[in-house]
């Protein structure tokens, strides 16, 4: 960073506010779920907005000569559902004290729990972590809003954070590592026979409904098709009591504006759809989101979540598979306990201090329940991928 070098922020109301190639620029493109056109298909969908409570106030970091150097994906948020990273005890203990939690401000890519960059720096520009964050602190005081909440980093991210005194916080999911296997069949080799057998038995079972499967890109994925999967995952909202927050306007519009990188996993009765599962690609990672089917099919979950997957990562090479939140089933599918990341800054000394005390107690907890995880590993030790 040049010595002197001074920075302004600005909150954008619209993401359509900011110039893509300047968001692009600070994005990269290793993560689709930080791109231009994944959060733009998001607002322009009806999927964050006023309707779902994601109002949009993405931050803009400009250097002194007005360059946009760093970005941040942010919403002001009037409650905390859609983001994975559980909050709402403390929300709940700030209200029975007195406070008012809501809103806060939600750095985040919505109802999406996908590790990647939060603090999106242009490359070269030399911006610090610790001016972006000292600028969303700033924008939290100056609003009189209670806390500021950067979900799913990447970890060097979160470091950084932590030295500037964020609050930090640590999950788990489960991803696929690819030991640069070449087929299906040497990723199962790897396993124990016990889980190797199994495995090969739900395959064999889910083929065995009479089910056929296919793989779709974006260029390849027709409206009645996005109309069928739109069907699936209303099904598996209303079965989970959830709410549908993406729109049936955002899945075709991700496919015109990611192209290729979108990749459908489709499964057929004959010549009907029955189910499907939503996956982005990027450079290093193949990323599963939503699913859903109508009916009941033996094993039909883990073939086109998991195994579908392993199969197009060994395909096109990529190094992992990260399907999605929770699930310790998915260990004996050969997904196994990654940490995850999140940094919190509270405004309120007492609450500030409450929640740090409540995080000291919680990260080694979460560590030591991952350890215990990692021992149901079903791959053999000399075959396991490492973690």
């Amino acid at each position: 960073m040049p010595d002197g070098a001074s920075f302004s922020l600005s909150l954008h109301s619209s993401i359509h506010e900011i110039d893509a190639q300047d968001w692009n620029a600070c994005a990269g493109d290793d993560n689709p779920f930080v791109s231009f056109a994944f959060l733009s298909a998001v607002e322009d969908s009806g999927s964050a907005g006023s309707r779902t409570g994601w109002l949009p106030q993405h931050a803009v970091m400009r250097d002194d000569a007005g360059q946009v150097v760093g970005i941040v994906p942010m919403y002001a948020k009037s409650h905390s559902y859609g983001e994975y990273v559980f909050d709402h005890g403390w929300a709940n203990a700030f209200d029975r004290a007195g406070g008012s939690y809501y809103p806060k401000l939600q750095a985040a890519v919505p109802f999406s729990p996908v590790p990647g960059p939060r603090l999106l720096r242009r490359a070269g520009s030399g911006v610090p972590v610790a001016a972006l964050a000292q600028g969303l602190v700033q924008a939290c005081q100056q609003l009189e809003l209670s806390s500021v909440h950067i979900t799913f980093c990447l970890d060097e991210e979160w470091e950084a954070l932590g030295a500037a005194g964020w609050l930090q916080r640590i999950g788990t999911q489960f991803h696929w590592t690819n030991a640069g296997y070449s087929t299906f069949d040497d990723f199962v080799g790897a396993m124990a026979s016990r889980k190797r057998k199994s495995i090969r038995r739900e395959r064999r079972d889910a083929a065995g409904a009479g089910l056929s499967f296919r793989t779709l890109r974006g260029h390849e994925i027709t409206r009645p098709m996005w109309d069928a999967f739109f069907g699936f995952y209303q099904s598996t909202v209303d079965r989970k009591w959830g709410s549908a927050y993406l729109t049936r306007r955002f899945f075709p519009m991700l496919s015109e504006r990611l192209g290729d990188r979108v990749v459908l996993m489709m499964a057929y009765h004959g010549q009907t759809p029955v189910a499907a599962a939503l996956n982005l690609m990027g450079r290093d990672a193949l990323y599963g989101r939503n699913w859903g089917c109508k009916g009941d099919w033996p094993f039909l979950h883990f073939e086109l979540c998991y195994y579908q997957a392993i199969d197009f990562a060994i395909a096109h090479q990529l190094p992992r598979v990260e399907a999605g939140a929770q699930g310790e089933h998915k260990i004996q599918r050969g997904y196994l306990p990654v940490p995850t990341y999140s940094a919190h800054w509270i405004n309120h000394p007492g609450l500030r201090r409450a929640i740090g005390n409540f995080l000291e107690e919680e990260r080694p907890a979460i560590l030591n329940h991952m350890e215990e995880l990692a021992t149901l590993s079903p791959f053999k030790e000399e075959g396991a991928p490492p973690i």
